[in-house]
This record gives C-alpha cells, structure tokens and sequence, in this order.
C-alpha cells in the first residue's frame, strides 16, 4: 500500500459523502478496508511484543504511553487507517448500515485508541442500538484520554443525560456543571442547558464543591486528566524547540483549554524544572 494513493482514495471518497454520494462512498471505503485488512494480516502482526497503529501524530503515541498500561513495543503501520475505518463508519451511518458502522468505529478505535471522537461516535451506536452498558463504557474512557476539550463537554452531558434517567437530578446537575465549567461553547451543551433550566437537573442548584463529591460518588471526575495536558505541553515544547510555532502554540492553547490557564502555567513550571533536575543529574555524572 502507498500513504499517497490511500490519502487520495480517502479524499475522493469523503468527496462522494459531501455530493451525498454514500453508496458510491461506502463501497469504495468498503474496498479500501478489504486490502488494508490484507496488508495488515502479511505485514504487521500483533505479538506479545509488539502492537502497530496508526497515530498521526508523536502526542498520540506519547499520551498512550502516559495514560494505558501497554508494554509493547509500538510500531507506526505508515497508513491512515483510522482515518479510513472513521470514513467507513460514516458512509455507513448514511446508507443506513450501522452494524458496519459499529464494526468500522472500532478498528478505528483500535488503530488508534487516543482519538476520543472515535470512541463517543461508537457509544452513540451503542445507545441507538440500546446497549447502554457499552455507551457508558466508552464514554467513560474518555475522561482518562480526552485531549479536546469538546469531546470531554460531550462526555459530561452523556453522563448528565444518564443520570437523569436513573432519577439522580443532582448528580445530572453536577454533570452539567462539571461540562459548562470547561468554557468550550456546544450546541448539545446548550441544548441541555436550556431543558434544565429551571428542573431539579439545573446546574445552578449545586456548587462546585458538592459537584465534585457527587460525581466522585459515581466514580467520574471534575474535569480533565492533568496527564494528558502534559503530553500536550511537552510536545508543544518540543515543537517550539524545532521551530515549529504553530503547533506549539495550538497543543499550549488545547493543554489550557483542557485544564485552565493556572493549571497549565503550574504543569509548564513542573515540566522545566523536572527537565532541568534531570539535566542536572546529567551533568553530575558526567
């Protein structure tokens, strides 16, 4: 397989989505997949040594290290196979096929489990599908793994909505809180906003303190994991250094987002002086 003819064939398909072409889309994606899945099975095997996927880019690959518990040596498989199980899960969403969809979503999930909006699409066809077992699954694994700020918004109204129909209204509330606190604006948030206004579900009837004790009771948190605002600082960092300063600033400006300006300014400070403890131990031995 070719990265270039792939990327090609990815752009010609999402193309055919937006002519409202799906069929035409799903069949090529279908295609695609086929030989992906192909390509994979000769040339890059899961041992228990090593696993393969499909970051596209070293923040994904260094927040996986952080946040799951995989000794593996990692590999890079070249191709954006994500990127195509997304697509087919699209294409088939709008034909109509969401089995192909739930199947498509989780290679894409697997080929790149650090993309949150994978694993929130996926929980939405778990819950069309009535599986809310899974819905609440997935959706939970994004608090640990959420590096956008929008996608950890969607995570609390999920559980808001939940708690709502498990009649926890406070805990609902707090959900809610807990998502307008982010400051990141979304149309499912607003919506959820203006339905509690005014119910026993409204944000404004608890404070902060009780709602981080009544999602702690549920076994959620308040806010974002500090590990991956790390992972984003210190790419930031690392691109800064090589000149690239566009990306530094978007992974600084996502790092604030996630977690607050005075949460990002004390992990930078935590991050330069763990760096120069360690270049200082470094000179020592020398």
């Amino acid at each position: 397989m070719n990265q270039t003819t792939l990327t090609d064939e990815l752009e010609r398909a999402e193309g055919l989505m937006l002519q409202g072409e799906a069929e035409q889309a799903a069949d090529l994606l279908a295609r695609l997949a086929e030989d992906a899945e192909e390509y994979v099975d000769k040339n890059c095997p899961t041992t228990d040594e090593v696993q393969w996927f499909s970051f596209p880019t070293l923040f994904e690959r260094l927040a996986y290290r952080r946040v799951e518990d995989d000794p593996r040596e990692l590999r890079d498989v070249g191709e954006p196979l994500d990127r195509l199980y997304n697509d087919l899960a699209l294409a088939s969403v709008q034909v109509g096929d969401y089995d192909e969809a739930t199947e498509a979503l989780k290679r894409a999930v697997r080929w790149n489990p650090m993309d949150c909006s994978y694993r929130l699409n996926l929980a939405d066809l778990f819950r069309v599908a009535g599986d809310m077992q899974e819905y609440l699954a997935l959706t939970y694994s994004v608090f640990e793994r959420a590096s956008d700020v929008r996608h950890l918004v969607r995570a609390f109204v999920n559980f808001s909505g939940y708690f709502e129909v498990c009649e926890k209204p406070r805990t609902a509330a707090a959900a809610l809180r807990a998502a307008r606190a982010l400051g990141m604006p979304d149309s499912t948030l607003d919506a959820a906003l203006n339905q509690a206004a005014g119910t026993e579900k409204d944000p404004d009837l608890v404070d902060d303190a009780e709602m981080r004790e009544l999602l702690a009771a549920e076994g959620l948190p308040d806010g974002a994991n500090a590990e991956i605002a790390v992972c984003l600082l210190m790419c930031a960092g690392d691109a800064a250094a090589a000149g690239a300063r566009d990306v530094a600033a978007t992974l600084t400006l996502r790092a604030r987002d996630l977690v607050g300006e005075a949460a990002c300014k004390a992990l930078l400070e935590l991050i330069h002086e763990t760096d120069a403890s360690l270049e200082g131990a470094a000179d020592g031995e020398e």
